[in-house]
């Protein structure tokens, strides 16, 4: 899933400043990006003066050469090393038709050479840049200082953040998500809107639970389809003490949803679990969704369709597996505190160690023997992001909260996926989700991305969203 991102950049320069800074603010900003990893698609010195965008004609050239790389380009860096003509830099953005994050940055002065031949005035064009983007319509986002240089360690921050950003807003464009099987009879909370997903960009295919038992159930045990599945079960996850039969019963339930998901284009998914595939097909799917979870192709139970679109939202950010987690208990007397808990398709990620075993909750009702193939054991240690979509009909919108907190490691005795999370004035986040009426479900990620989610949600896809605790707020 990884890729290369690649910027197209937009070096503004003003005729009346010193020439020099806008070739040099050139070279430095593509030498930054290329030493980050990113490519970069920028106006060379041949097509305008120091590869600037400083003229109409520039805004036109530099239109033209972004529109030939328009499918490759994820976000757009208007780098300013001295005062930049604003108009030509939203003219250029304008003309390109494109719809992608733009970060604004200016380089700063001097304070020692702030005579005629150095003076950037960065300082102040990049207020002008940014009330001309507004005036256009153009969302964009800046840089933390509001001046700094492209080869600081705090540019570099700047650029991760933003890369996250264009990693979500792009990931959700022309997203399809596969929701295989109904809604489970008992869990109102995971009801959504289809029409207004599709109205976002982001499509629902579905699949009736009764083609995939039928497409198993042409498959043969030695298909080579379900073998590899087998082969990857194994070595994804400790399998001592489950039955070869149900192994293999994972194997082409893995096997059908890998084929039916590349057939439908869909790049993740939702998946009725409770309990229409324990009772009739005998086995859990946790194992074959944590495998996908793992490789960055999010997959939630019980056909929460927003609730895997918040997986794939933290794991596009930050580039790691998302875990759907129940917000399930209180942690003995700390307000601040909870036990969050699956039973468990947590991708292997998120565990201190992990091995496959049955699903005690169900097991009551249909048996032990038709419930193996959950991922259980502790959740790990460590920083955490938590974000939660939901649709809103009545008001016709797509709300959300994010935030950030850890997994601690304190002591607890319980079954499952399970581990105790730490987030400043919980109780308060806790009230928020009763009063507005959110679902139980939370996606949890092993990672601080709140802030680029937040961005990506707010600026670019035009979302509701509360950030919980916002550190700039």
């Amino acid at each position: 899933m990884k890729k290369q991102l690649t910027f197209a950049v937009i070096v503004g320069s003003r005729g009346f400043f010193p020439h020099h800074l806008a070739k040099e603010g050139r070279e430095e900003m593509t030498k930054v990006l290329d030493a980050a990893g990113y490519k970069s698609i920028v106006l060379t010195p041949e097509q305008t003066q120091h590869g600037a965008v400083q003229t109409p004609d520039d805004a036109r050239h530099c239109a033209e050469l972004f529109k030939q790389h328009r499918e490759e380009i994820d976000g757009i860096i208007v780098t300013l090393p001295n005062f930049g003509e604003e108009r030509a830099i939203v003219d250029a953005i304008r003309l390109s038709t494109l719809k992608v994050p733009v970060l604004v940055q200016a380089t700063p002065d001097r304070a020692d050479i702030m005579k005629i031949a150095n003076r950037r005035d960065s300082f102040c064009g990049k207020m002008s840049a940014c009330n001309n983007l507004m005036q256009y319509g153009i969302p964009y986002s800046l840089t933390a200082l509001h001046t700094v240089s492209p080869s600081s360690d705090a540019f570099k921050k700047d650029l991760a953040w933003f890369a996250a950003v264009c990693r979500v807003v792009n990931g959700f464009k022309n997203l399809r998500i596969g929701a295989i099987g109904a809604r489970p009879a008992a869990f109102n909370t995971v009801r959504y809107s289809e029409k207004l997903l599709e109205l976002n960009g982001i499509s629902v295919e579905t699949l009736d639970l009764s083609e995939v038992m039928g497409r198993i159930a042409r498959m043969k045990d030695t298909d080579d389809t379900a073998q590899s599945k087998l082969a990857a079960i194994k070595s994804y996850v400790s399998t001592s003490g489950i039955p070869e039969a149900a192994l293999m019963k994972m194997a082409k339930l893995g096997a059908v949803i890998d084929g039916w998901m590349k057939e439908t284009y869909c790049t993740i998914s939702a998946i009725q679990c409770w309990t229409s595939l324990e009772e009739y097909f005998g086995v859990v799917p946790c194992t074959v969704m944590s495998m996908m979870s793992e490789n960055l192709f999010s997959s939630a139970c019980e056909t929460d369709v927003v609730g895997v679109l918040s997986m794939y939202g933290l794991a596009l950010a930050s580039e790691t597996p998302s875990a759907l987690l129940d917000w399930n208990n209180n942690y003995g007397d700390d307000p601040d505190k909870a036990v969050c808990f699956h039973c468990s398709n947590l991708p292997k990620h998120f565990f201190a160690d992990v091995k496959m075993d049955y699903q005690e909750i169900i097991a009551g009702t249909v048996g032990k023997e038709n419930t193996f193939g959950t991922c259980v054991g502790r959740v790990k240690a460590g920083a955490m992001s938590y974000l939660r979509f939901s649709t809103d009909d009545f008001n016709g919108k797509i709300r959300s909260y994010v935030g950030e907190g850890e997994f601690t490691s304190d002591p607890l005795e319980t079954f499952g996926g399970a581990g105790v999370v730490h987030i400043p004035k919980m109780q308060k986040l806790l009230r928020f989700i009763c009063e507005r009426g959110f679902e139980h479900h939370v996606a949890a990620n092993f990672s601080t991305v709140a802030s680029p989610v937040y961005e990506a949600s707010t600026r670019y896809l035009g979302w509701d969203m509360h950030y919980h605790e916002n550190p700039n707020a």
